[in-house]
């Protein structure tokens, strides 16, 4: 089975370089039109984001650039605004824009702390409510967001990184349930490549095999028209694997153990593996508790 985009129209943030480029390329060689945006100078021209416009349209490809800081809603609405106004439609969404600014914890300025989260959760909240409502009246659209490991796992020195990171993963989970009637499927890719951000973190050969186009392929899978909802797509090197978030059974303390001890006394059978599942959504959780409860208040 082929996945085309032809005739859709895709937004692809931080595709000056590295990754983001290889996304929008990818999405142009299937067909989508692309809007290339990539931070922008005082004008707000971006030279990255011109550049990668001419190689898709050196291809064959429709593309325009936009130097659109995503931090600013106001310019994503503009950058929005011309995409709509040029093709007079918005498919989809890859949200990869990202900076970092790697300190530990403790020696790390709020302001870093306060910039890498606005640059990569409002950033992407910014974008995503800006197409939110024109994927709505279509009935129809592809987001993703970009989560990382140091999200999923943590890392050491990336308090704010992991912190937006894993931010998006939540962020997933709820407009997945909001996007379901009209078909806005929600995903988040974690990738692992070789890039300028993450040049110096592998040795040389295996930053080779990283090479950014090994991921782009996974953002196409999630773009396309079976894409899946609600899922965290790892890829890098060629390897992929799927994240998940496994809730134990648990147990009831009830009638009379509820307490710091009787937690302390069954800690290893809350951690017990056996019977442990992915719930769908939050309210799952409370209601397995009131069904806990409700077993145990109602034992003769």
């Amino acid at each position: 089975m082929s996945i085309r985009l032809d005739g859709q129209v895709a937004i692809v943030t931080g595709a000056g370089q590295g990754l983001g480029r290889c996304h929008a390329l990818a999405l142009a060689e299937r067909g989508a039109k692309v809007v290339v945006n990539d931070l922008g100078d005082e004008s707000g021209k971006s030279a990255n984001a011109d550049a990668v416009v001419t190689e898709i349209e050196s291809t064959g490809g429709e593309a325009i650039g936009h130097g659109a800081n995503v931090a600013d809603y106001a310019q994503v609405e503009d950058m929005v605004k011309q995409a709509m106004g040029k093709w007079g439609r918005v498919d989809i969404l890859i949200n990869n824009a990202g900076i970092l600014r790697d300190k530990s914890f403790m020696k790390m300025p709020l302001d870093d702390f306060r910039l890498v989260i606005e640059v990569h959760l409002m950033g992407t909240a910014n974008c995503t409510k800006a197409v939110w409502e024109i994927m709505r009246e279509q009935n129809y659209g592809r987001i993703v967001f970009t989560t990382s490991s140091s999200g999923l796992y943590g890392n050491f020195g990336q308090s704010n990184y992991g912190a937006a990171k894993m931010a998006m993963v939540g962020l997933m989970n709820t407009l997945h349930l909001e996007g379901s009637k009209n078909d806005i499927r929600v995903n988040c890719l974690a990738p692992t490549a070789g890039t300028a951000m993450t040049e110096g973190l592998f040795p040389e050969a295996v930053f080779k095999l990283m090479a950014p186009e090994s991921v782009s392929p996974a953002v196409v899978f999630l773009s396309g028209p079976d894409a899946p909802s609600r899922k965290v797509l790892c890829a890098g090197g060629g390897s992929l694997a799927v994240f998940k978030g496994f809730e134990t059974e648990g147990m009831s303390l009830l009638p009379d153990d509820v307490s710091p001890e009787g937690i302390a006394a069954v800690w290893d059978e809350l951690n017990d593996e056996k019977g442990m599942r992915e719930l769908g959504a939050g309210f799952e959780q409370p209601g397995k508790f009131a069904e806990q409860a409700a077993r145990i208040l109602t034992q003769p």
